[in-house]
């Protein structure tokens, strides 16, 4: 059976960014199978919501996964404008999203 992803919808991010804040927590890990395919479309407004509030309570975010499949150039420019600020990282593995988080 299929897991459903963890973040399936706005609230789902702002619910688990509020559990990792006032659970004390500043960092989180995610695979790229653990939110939906709709966070990848930024014409619905949902990643900047959810990256959002990632930002307003100081939690920094790493996504691993394959990124290069999205061939949207805004998608692209998205990561890329992303990972320069080091809160919001999209990587290709584990190694290097813990390697980030732990700076």
């Amino acid at each position: 059976m299929a897991e459903s992803p963890i973040i399936q919808s706005i609230e789902d991010g702002s619910d688990l960014v509020a559990t990792i804040y006032y659970q004390d927590f500043d960092r989180i890990i995610l695979y790229e199978k653990d939110i939906t395919p709709l966070f990848f479309d930024l014409k619905n407004g949902i990643a900047g919501e959810i990256l959002q509030k990632f930002s307003n309570f100081r939690v920094r975010l790493a996504i691993i996964g394959d990124f290069e499949k999205f061939k949207s150039k805004s998608i692209q420019y998205f990561i890329f404008e992303s990972n320069k600020n080091r809160k919001i990282n999209f990587v290709k593995s584990l190694d290097e999203a813990l390697k980030i988080m732990s700076n």
